[in-house]
């Protein structure tokens, strides 16, 4: 088929987005790559005059072509659609609804990705969508973002995601140089490979200028990298240091809640045991008992004693409050308190004591004779056997009072000439 303009026109009109029809119409027009420059002034008009969805389609067939013309090394697609690139991908975008918009952003940023374009083009298109971004203020967020717009990033990521969006281009930018490089060093150093001495001469001053593209590259993805993880180390700061004050806030309100609760609490059972008003009012305006913070409590002036009950210190008093004044310490009672004597030669045996008639009389002579020997100062143990034995010798008893009596009177003589029955008697 001969080449016409309205032979593409016609080829343009029967395009639709399945992926048959853009490969036939880009394989039909890459047969007329002589004629590339007037196919792609064609494109331009028709992308200009044609809907959304359709100026779509045609950004698509644009993509196909320029990628086939590079693969197969056919540069003369690539001439002919790069003067005229930035004015159309424009066009398609403006106008056109968000998720039309958001699918041009990807087959842009495909062109990035496999450099398509000169970076100066490439930069020019990314202008033109940005521009038209900003101009229109109601439109919605690209669906998962851009590469080169943060018109869709949060306001707490504004300040990296510049850095990012930096970091994303040198990646692009120096990935292909990177491949490029080892591709030419791998077929240069091989053993198999021949060539001339001046050819390899050549070959070699080729290879050493991109290593060094590739490693200036490498070189700036690295400086893209070091800002953005410098930007990304001070958000972390920041956002380390808001987050210690949301928690701060959080016990405080948490805190102010149950002193809350607990004063709805105290004004309910108020009402249920009928207690006057003022009584209820009285409750209701003392102050709250609220566990702040200590920097909410800084903040508000409170100082930490007066939230703090009284109390009661543990430390025990001295003995000598529980000692009456003036009395006698083992000093004074001849008591030496470092050692006590005891004689292990000589224990000490207690002796009982023969209980004969009166019992009680008895019992009261023992005590006495235990209480003497208790207020008996101690010896310092030379003769304190002899003391404690003292303590415990057997006293000889009466038979009975009665008799001590009787023995009593009778000494004196004023008992003679009285009965033997009466005697008996008494």
């Amino acid at each position: 088929m001969a080449f016409s303009d309205d032979g593409v026109k016609a080829k343009l009109s029967a395009l639709n987005e399945t992926q048959e029809s853009i490969v036939g119409c880009s394989q039909w027009i890459m047969f007329h790559r002589r004629h590339a420059d007037r196919i792609a002034h064609i494109w331009l008009q028709r992308i200009k005059e044609s809907p959304p969805n359709k100026k779509l389609t045609l950004i698509y067939l644009s993509n196909e072509i320029v990628q086939q013309g590079k693969i197969r090394k056919k540069p003369e697609f690539v001439d002919a659609y790069s003067p005229i690139m930035v004015e159309a991908t424009v066009a398609a975008y403006k106008g056109s609804p968000s998720d039309i918009q958001n699918k041009i952003r990807r087959v842009v940023e495909v062109w990035r990705q496999r450099l398509v374009f000169t970076p100066a083009i490439q930069d020019e298109i990314e202008k033109g969508i940005d521009a038209l971004d900003r101009n229109r203020s109601s439109r919605k967020p690209a669906l998962g973002g851009s590469l080169f717009s943060n018109s869709s990033v949060p306001p707490e990521l504004s300040s990296v995601a510049p850095l990012a969006t930096a970091l994303q281009k040198a990646e692009l930018n120096a990935k292909p140089q990177i491949g490029t490089a080892n591709d030419t060093y791998d077929k240069i150093t091989h053993p198999d490979y021949e060539s001339t001495p001046q050819l390899h001469a050549a070959a070699l001053a080729s290879l050493v200028h991109k290593l060094a593209t590739a490693e200036y590259a490498v070189s700036e993805s690295i400086k893209a990298r070091q800002s953005l993880i410098s930007g990304l180390e001070k958000l972390l700061e920041t956002n380390k240091s808001k987050l210690a004050t949301e928690e701060t806030q959080k016990s405080d309100l948490a805190a102010r809640k149950v002193a809350v609760e607990g004063r709805r609490a105290e004004v309910e059972r108020a009402l249920l045991a009928n207690l006057s008003a003022s009584e209820t009012q009285a409750i209701s305006k003392a102050p709250l008992a609220v566990n702040l913070s200590d920097k909410a409590r800084h903040e508000q002036g409170v100082t930490g004693d007066s939230e703090r009950p009284q109390i009661e210190e543990l430390t025990p008093p001295p003995m000598e409050s529980f000692t009456p004044v003036g009395s006698p310490g083992p000093a004074d009672l001849g008591i030496n308190t470092d050692e006590f004597p005891v004689s292990s030669s000589h224990p000490v045996e207690p002796v009982s004591v023969a209980v004969t008639g009166n019992s009680a009389l008895e019992s009261a002579h023992v005590g006495a004779d235990i209480l003497h020997s208790l207020t008996r100062p101690m010896d310092d143990g030379t003769n304190g056997h002899q003391s404690h034995v003292g303590a415990y010798k057997k006293r000889k008893m009466s038979r009975s009072a009665a008799e001590d009596e009787y023995a009593a009177f009778a000494g004196d003589g004023d008992m003679e000439g009285i009965d033997d029955e009466v005697g008996n008697l008494i």
